[in-house]
Formats: C-alpha cells, sequence, structure tokens
C-alpha cells in the first residue's frame, strides 16, 4: 500500500533528488528520516545509509517492491502517461476542439454540456472529419476512416488531436450526443483493427498504475456518475468486438468505474471472454504491481457486499470467486485488508441475505462477536436484536464508537434514515466526520453532506432536528452541505440548508 501520492508530472530524476535527501537526513540523525528508514531496516543499516538503502526506501513509500520497479514505471509512464487536464484546455483548431468536448477525460470537466458543445462544433464545421482521421473516429465516419487509412495505413497507429491518443481511443472515449449507428461505429473500429491498431491500448491516466485502457472507455461510468460518465453507447457491440481482437478482460480501471451502480451486464460480458483468469496481459507486463485477476475479483465482492448488491455478489460467487478467506494484504483505502471473511462483513453490514446466500454457498459461519452484532443490529434497525446485544455485553457500544466513530455518514450514505436516531440515541455524533463510499474511517465530510448531496430532504430534516451543523465544512473541498447541495444540483435539499446556513453564497 503507498503511503505517498505519485506527482504529478513524475519523473526519475525527482525521485533521485527525493532519496538523496532521505539518505543526507538520515546521516544528520533526522528523527524523521531514521523513522522512515527503519520501517524497511529494523535493525538499521551500519556505518548510516547507503544510496540504495534510501532508495529501496522512497521506491517502497510509492508502492513499488524496488528502485527497479519504480524506473520501470517511470519509463512506462514516460510512454503512456496522459494528464487529464488536458481536457480543460481548449484547442485552437475546430477539429481538435471537436475531439476534446466529445471525449470522456475522467477529469471533472465531463458532462452532458460538453457533449452538447461538440455537436455544436461538428455542426458548424461538418467537413473537419474529411483529414483528421482522430476526429473521424470520434465522430464515428467510417468512410472518412476508410479513406485516410487508404492513403496513409500508419494513421491507425498514430498519436494525434489534442490529447495525442490514437485514433481507436477517440472512438472509445467518445460521447457524441446523438450518437453515431452502432453499424458506423463498428465499422470505424473494424478499419482502425484491421490496419494494426493495438486493442489493448491504453494511457495512464495522471500517471495512476491503473491504466485507461479502451474497454474502459468504452464500458464507461465512473465516479461522477452514468450522466457525466455514461457507457458507450454501443458498448457492448464494440466491448465484443475489441475482446473478440484479443483485449485482455481483467481491466481493473473498468470494474472500478462500473462497480458504483448495480448494473452487472459489463462483468456478465467480461465473464464470457476470461474475467478472472489468465493475468499475463501486456499491462500487466508493463506493471507487475497491478492486482491479479482474482483478486480483482475479491475486491469487486467486497465492494458488492458493502454496497447492497446482492444481485452481483451472486454472479461473482457463481463464477468461482473465493468467498471463505478474509481479506488479507495490502490493498485500496476503499477495500481494506482487515483479516475480516465476506460473510463477517455481510453480517456487519446488517446484510443478513448475502451472509446466508455465503454461507449456503460454502463459507463458513463467522465466530460471534458482540461488535459486529451490534453494528449489523443498527444499520437494520433492529430495536429487538439491539437490545439483546446490549444486555449481554454492555461494553460493546463504547467499543462500536471507538472503532467506528463515523458510524452515522456510513449510514447516511446509504440511506439508512432509521438507523441514524438509533446511533444518536447509543451516543455516537452526530456531527462526525466519516466516509461514505466506503466503511472506512476516514474523516473526509458529515452524514449532513450526504443527505444534502444526495438529493434527500427526509433525511436531512432528521439529521438538522438530531442536531447536524450546516455550518460544517468537509475536509477535502471546504464545502458545506450546501455548497454539496448546490454543486450537485439538488435543489430540495438546497432549499432546506439556505435558511440554516450562515456561509454566504460566495465563500462556498
Amino acid at each position: 500500500m503507498p503511503v505517498l501520492d505519485m506527482p504529478d508530472r513524475p519523473d526519475l530524476d525527482n525521485f533521485r533528488r527525493q532519496a538523496r535527501s532521505l539518505q543526507r537526513s538520515a546521516r544528520a540523525g533526522d528523527p524523521a528520516a531514521t523513522a522512515r528508514l527503519g520501517e524497511h531496516f529494523p535493525g538499521g543499516v551500519p556505518g548510516g545509509p547507503p544510496l540504495a538503502a534510501a532508495q529501496l526506501v522512497v521506491a517502497r513509500e510509492y508502492g513499488f517492491a524496488s528502485w527497479p520497479r519504480l524506473r520501470r514505471y517511470l519509463a512506462t509512464v514516460a510512454e503512456h502517461g496522459w494528464e487529464t487536464g488536458l481536457g480543460a484546455v481548449p484547442a485552437t483548431a475546430p477539429a481538435d476542439e471537436f475531439c476534446r468536448l466529445a471525449c470522456l477525460t475522467y477529469g471533472r470537466e465531463d458532462g452532458p454540456e460538453r457533449r452538447a458543445r461538440a455537436r455544436e462544433v461538428l455542426t458548424r464545421h461538418p467537413g473537419l472529419t474529411t483529414n483528421h482521421i482522430w476526429a473521424a473516429a470520434a465522430a464515428g465516419r467510417p468512410d472518412d476512416v476508410a479513406r485516410l487509412l487508404a492513403a496513409r495505413p500508419w494513421l491507425a497507429v498514430e498519436r494525434g488531436g489534442p490529447f495525442r491518443w490514437r485514433p481507436l481511443f477517440y472512438l472509445a472515449y467518445s460521447r457524441l450526443d446523438p450518437a453515431p449507428q452502432a453499424e458506423e461505429v463498428l465499422a470505424v473500429a473494424r478499419h482502425l483493427l484491421d490496419a494494426g491498431a493495438d486493442p489493448d491500448e491504453g494511457y495512464l491516466f495522471d500517471a495512476l498504475p491503473s491504466p485507461f485502457t479502451l474497454l474502459t472507455g468504452v464500458i464507461g461510468l465512473g465516479e461522477l456518475g452514468p450522466r457525466h460518465q455514461p457507457r458507450h453507447p454501443h458498448w457492448q457491440a464494440l466491448g465484443r468486438l475489441l475482446l473478440d481482437a484479443g483485449a485482455d478482460p481483467n481491466d481493473a480501471q473498468a470494474l472500478y468505474n462500473a462497480m458504483f451502480t448495480p448494473d452487472d451486464a459489463h462483468l456478465e460480458l467480461l465473464f464470457a471472454y476470461g474475467l478472472g483468469t489468465g493475468g499475463a496481459g501486456p499491462w500487466h507486463t508493463r506493471i507487475p504491481e497491478l492486482d491479479p485477476p482474482a483478486r480483482l475479483l475479491r475486491t469487486q465482492l467486497r465492494w458488492a457486499i458493502e454496497h447492497h448488491q446482492p444481485a452481483r455478489v451472486r454472479l461473482l460467487v457463481e463464477h468461482g470467486v473465493d468467498i471463505r478467506s478474509p481479506f488479507e494484504g495490502d490493498g485500496p483505502a476503499w477495500a481494506p485488508g482487515d483479516g475480516r471473511t465476506p460473510v463477517e462483513l455481510a453480517e456487519l453490514n446488517g446484510e443478513t441475505g448475502i451472509a446466508a446466500h455465503l454461507v449456503a454457498r460454502g463459507a463458513e459461519p463467522p465466530a460471534p462477536d458482540p461488535v459486529r452484532e451490534l453494528i449489523a443490529a443498527v444499520l437494520r434497525a433492529d430495536r429487538h436484536m439491539l437490545g439483546r446485544v446490549c444486555a449481554g455485553h454492555p461494553d460493546a457500544v463504547a467499543e462500536a464508537r471507538r472503532t467506528r466513530p463515523g458510524l452515522v455518514v456510513w449510514a447516511a450514505a446509504r440511506g439508512l434514515s432509521a438507523a441514524i436516531p438509533l446511533l444518536v440515541e447509543l451516543g455516537f455524533d452526530v456531527n462526525a466526520y466519516g466516509r461514505g463510499d466506503a466503511p472506512v474511517e476516514e474523516p473526509w465530510e458529515t452524514a449532513l453532506h450526504h443527505g444534502a448531496g444526495n438529493g434527500d430532504p427526509a433525511l436531512t430534516r432528521l439529521l438538522l432536528d438530531l442536531g447536524a451543523d450546516p455550518g460544517l465544512r468537509d475536509r477535502r473541498f471546504g464545502a458545506t452541505p450546501l455548497g454539496w447541495a448546490e454543486h450537485l444540483r439538488q435543489e430540495t435539499t438546497a432549499a432546506l440548508l439556505r435558511p440554516v446556513t450562515a456561509t454566504p453564497a460566495d465563500d462556498r
């Protein structure tokens, strides 16, 4: 698990300087530098750390097993890196501007307004695809693509356009509205693949290690939701075409982007082409630190259990995902290796149906745990079970408050309104900071932020009645709950919060 974030424009010299600085500081007796080295060399390094030792520490702090692994990754970034900030930079040429606006960039600019502006550019300049294969691909113009390739077949693998992508990538990430016909899109893809385009093409967005591939773009979705980052209009047919051409179905970023919605059609498609098997695809070769297929699916299982996706759990179980072993080892912050089994997680989150299904399919029932049982009872709003746990284990409430102080935030984010008064009765702070996208204790935002941002007026009123402070700002963006409601265009909750929020609108 990396403890440092990769810089925006990573280069080897920067990391060399970090290693030399660490070496000098440790030799000078700096306590912080000594502690960093001690994490990886518990017995110390006789005579002071050599540069190689400092380099190893720096590499591991960024999530790499060794300095050569870090160097190899930086070489991959140099060849395949791409900055999402380019999506916000207007282009001067109409064809480039059309590509910029038509394609998902997985930056904050993604959304229907950009797609509408792309259509306007194409309407004003209908001939912009004639001599620009990247725009022709984004627009789904097979005749233009075929003509350009006939004259210069190497254009199929030529980087160009505003993002320096290859043509097939513009096709996969295009969200032109209204979309071209499926036959046109597939014809463009076939022309490019026949001319040598790579079905596994991808880029490392902002130097992050999980590649955004063609399949990632076709399957779409993401943290901003389907309105801003929709699937490709013809995603199933185009995805099948890429998979038939050899694209690796074990696509970590595609799985991540699509896990926020309950639709499992992408998993069914990928399973049909071997998702969960293999592991020697080109991106795993370039970046050995990528999770192997089995671990990708275990992460999907954890998310599905914790986010009430019983159909996805069943689908994963049907395809042989390990449901018995505890989650161990390093993992993303929202899927920690905390030693819990899938059944324990299900019970902890009040998912009794999922827990029963896992046990029926061979998972071991968990040993009794009063704190887990108390939290599960609260999330299910089961007062009878809660009373039994409290009566038999009077210390369970205090331990639950100690280990899960942000539980009110998790309940609010899941819309479990009935659980929130119970939590407050048990002494949980309605104004506690927590994390709403996963049951992980990080001080990100309050429950009221989620009531407001989710557009839930009943939950927002309930939280205010219980003493939620509308003036508190989240720790990531510095916004009040009203700021969340207005940013996410949730007018019903914004109207509730305006009269009780003291912060002026221009300060949010």
